[in-house]
């Protein structure tokens, strides 16, 4: 049973809270693996009920562990959200598949739809495009429907690291989500610098892309850890913050909080309400119960409005 009642505890930090970035983490989503998730005894002790929870498909992972995450924080009162990798998934009828098993142990009716991690696809699909021409999200009724986004470009798309293939894409899902039901957001790859972000969110505007954006942000970690991790996902223009602190040998034996990046997205968000980033979406690289213990002491809520 849902825990109905929920609230953050206080800070612990005994700092206070700052209101642009309270704020700016309300309503925000954090990403689980089914191995990862085994090792949390009671996420309602972490996370506040109603939670968007991303389940991240690593390639390999049954689909058994996959669904039975997500029955598991479906229960828990959370909003599950798993990812559908394009390239691992073998055809419409396993599609078909994976998606009525989802719905019918976790009621689940959102999805992450991405090319995925493997180069070379095992079947039919390549790109999120293809999972969402299929029609079979819309057939299920799933009412919401994130895609990939990336602020520091992709080369997977674009080899010659530009982003016309990346913006060509972008309006095809903006056109989708005109022409179509579904809610789509993008949620994106983890970066460290803020102003790389506004501009990319500003560019996006600019051409006339309108989808809400999601921003990814890697959360309290080892520096090594979140380097390891930056080099692994292409991330590359802001991973120039990380190597200046790896620098500092004063800095280097800390933990690496996404504080200065998100205090200054929010300020920006609120120095301009229809700025285009909306949510904030958390990658725990550092462990759940460590970024979950951050979001509190940040002022990060339990209140959730109907449709979010």
């Amino acid at each position: 049973m849902a825990l109905l009642n929920f609230r953050r505890p206080a800070p612990t930090t005994g700092t206070p809270v700052n209101p642009q970035l309270h704020a700016f983490l309300q309503d925000y989503s954090i990403e689980v693996m089914p191995r990862t998730a085994e090792k949390v005894e009671n996420f309602r002790d972490l996370l506040p009920e109603g939670t968007r929870v991303y389940i991240a498909h690593i390639d390999g992972t049954p689909i058994e562990d996959m669904v039975a995450t997500a029955a598991r924080l479906a229960r828990d009162g959370y909003k599950v959200m798993p990812h559908f990798p394009a390239r691992s998934i073998k055809d419409k009828a396993t599609l078909a598949d994976w998606i009525a098993r989802y719905q019918g142990e976790a009621g689940v009716d959102q999805g992450l739809l991405l090319a995925g991690g493997i180069p070379t696809p095992v079947g039919a699909f390549e790109s999120s495009m293809q999972l969402m021409e299929s029609g079979l999200f819309d057939k299920a009724g799933f009412k919401r429907l994130h895609v990939a986004g990336h602020p520091e470009g992709n080369r997977d798309i674009d080899p010659n690291g530009g982003d016309a293939m990346v913006m060509e894409a972008l309006r095809w899902k903006q056109g989708f989500a005109e022409r179509t039901d579904a809610k789509i957001a993008l949620a994106t790859q983890f970066a460290f610098e803020a102003k790389p972000v506004i501009a990319w969110a500003n560019r996006l505007a600019a051409e006339g892309i309108y989808l809400p954006i999601h921003i990814g942000i890697a959360g309290p970690a080892k520096l090594q850890t979140l380097i390891k991790f930056a080099i692994a996902c292409g991330v590359g223009a802001s991973l120039s913050v990380l190597q200046k602190r790896a620098k500092d040998v004063t800095k280097l034996l800390l933990p690496f909080e996404p504080t200065d990046i998100l205090t200054e997205l929010a300020a920006h968000k609120a120095a301009n309400p229809e700025f285009n980033i909306e949510r904030v979406h958390f990658f725990p690289l550092g462990g759940i119960k460590t970024n979950a213990q951050w979001a509190i002491d940040n002022g990060g809520e339990a209140t959730r409005p109907a449709n979010a």
